[in-house]
């Protein structure tokens, strides 16, 4: 049963001087997530996670608490572990979370309420956050500015034989997960639960060491090594199909250990258990993700090594954990790509971000100043008086469109051959002093990057890592709206009402 909070307790009472050293930042952070709108849309999605949350079962952890953990964990860049660590540790922290002096939750519970949140859920909190600080008078929202980021996902880096060797060692794992399930099944059938870890293994480092040499025969070298490692791929694929096949029947009479004889042993594989159930489905949904996976992973190795071809970039799989990795391409000393997604940023005066947005496969960032400009202006109720971003936004007629909207000025410059007139205007002082003010997006990337994790992604799938982006946006709004509330506050606030 879903909980709301717990009775309120006075953390202060023995350690009074701890009130007034709370940080004023973290006091005002306090002040915004009292906020009741901001409770009811988290509280919306937790009690989404089975269908008589809200009204049955033992009490949860109170939706309050896990709200406030998750906002403190994206404040300070902290993991599950670290975050419930330091709480528990901390009165202050005890006392902003709501937790006082009861039990704080373990990280595996944390884990799994926050992945019950939805992406849309996120961005209805950042559109709120931007509405109090524009009652706040943090932001005027007159001015709108546009850039994007990659946000990395949590893989190793792709090459053709590590991909391969994954997909050997996952089909195996789960193979021999499967055995005790369907050995009457695969009897006959020879090398039915081989491994071939060993195999290859020895197979990538001699194509490591070999990819370190040059000239025409250790190429050769190298596709011969890629084909063996090919062909065991294929046979660790083909007994998978074979462990998937098998595991459509095992239901209706599958034992989990060795068979034994007697009326027990034919009652146990008549009557298989809910568990014994549950454990099959659970395989054969596995089996139904990595099996064509690999398949694609064994068509794209042979095209590039073997047959010298490229691999568009949107059909390439980059990980098996993590299929939605794409290559985003940055042109910077240091890093020309990155795996993971390209994710858009609008930033209004003030250092608040009111939208995120993860490109699809089918999106290009050209086209993302129009709906920008949309969602300001159901936002904030009019649109913005300017417009900025570089020149990856231009599109044509993007300059028409938002003027039509109601924006007054559209600082985007163009792409290829240059009129006279649009150079003498991108020339003009009134045009290049409002497009040096599409810099400060650019710190603010790197300020969501390096305080609120969005470099890199620690949540499996393309909706964690939507998850993560909003939850540090979320974050960084919030400290930014309480950082310029506690500047306007006399030099002693206290703890606060």
């Amino acid at each position: 049963m879903l909980v709301d909070r717990y009775p309120p307790e006075d953390v202060f009472a023995r350690v009074p001087e701890l009130a007034d050293q709370t940080d004023p930042v973290l006091v005002e952070v306090d002040h915004l997530l009292d906020d009741d709108h901001l409770y009811q849309q988290v509280r919306t999605d937790l009690a989404r996670r089975y269908r008589l949350t809200p009204v049955h079962g033992r009490p949860s952890t109170p939706a309050e608490v896990l709200l406030r953990l998750l906002v403190v964990q994206h404040l300070y860049a902290w993991s599950y572990q670290e975050t419930v660590a330091r709480v528990a540790d901390s009165l202050v922290l005890r006392w902003f979370c709501r937790v006082y002096f009861r039990r704080v939750p373990t990280k595996t519970t944390l884990l799994r309420w926050a992945a019950t949140i939805q992406p849309d859920t996120l961005q209805a909190l950042v559109d709120q956050a931007a509405g109090l600080a524009q009652q706040a008078r943090v932001t005027r929202a007159r001015k709108l500015r546009l850039d994007s980021t990659c946000v990395q996902t949590s893989i190793h880096h792709p090459t053709d034989s590590s991909l391969l060797g994954d997909g050997v060692r996952v089909l195996t794992r789960l193979i021999q997960q499967a055995k005790p399930l369907v050995r009457e099944q695969a009897a006959g059938v020879r090398d039915a639960f081989r491994s071939r870890r060993r195999t290859v293994r020895r197979l990538l480092r001699q194509i490591h060491r070999v990819s370190r040499l040059k000239g025409e025969a250790a190429a050769e070298q190298q596709r011969t090594l890629y084909a063996r490692l090919l062909e065991t791929t294929r046979q660790t694929v083909r007994q998978a199909v074979r462990v998937q096949a098998a595991l459509t029947t095992a239901p209706d009479g599958v034992q989990p250990q060795e068979p034994t004889s007697g009326a027990a042993g034919a009652a146990g594989a008549a009557a298989p258990t809910p568990a014994l159930r549950r454990r099959v489905q659970r395989l054969q949904t596995r089996l139904a993700g990595f099996l064509p996976l690999v398949g694609r992973v064994l068509a794209q190795a042979r095209l590039r090594v073997l047959e010298g071809q490229q691999v568009p970039a949107l059909e390439k799989v980059l990980s098996l954990f993590e299929p939605h990795t794409r290559v985003v391409t940055r042109a910077k000393a240091g890093a020309p790509v990155e795996f993971g997604r390209q994710v858009v940023f609008d930033e209004v005066e003030g250092g608040l971000v009111t939208r995120f947005h993860v490109l699809a496969d089918d999106e290009s960032e050209c086209h993302q100043a129009l709906p920008a400009v949309q969602h300001h202006r159901a936002l904030f109720g009019h649109p913005p008086w300017l417009v900025t971003g570089d020149r990856r936004l231009h599109t044509k007629g993007v300059e028409a469109a938002a003027q039509t909207v109601g924006v007054t000025h559209v600082v985007i410059p163009w792409t290829g051959t240059l009129s006279a007139a649009q150079r003498a205007r991108e020339q003009q002082r009134s045009w290049r002093r409002r497009y040096r003010w599409r810099a400060g997006i650019e710190g603010r990337i790197h300020s969501l990057r390096r305080d609120y994790g969005l470099a890199r992604s620690r949540s499996h799938g393309e909706v964690g890592l939507e998850r993560d982006v909003g939850w540090g946006v979320f974050a960084s709004n919030l400290r930014h709206i309480a950082l310029t509330q506690a500047r306007r506050q006399p030099p002693a606030t206290g703890r606060g009402a």
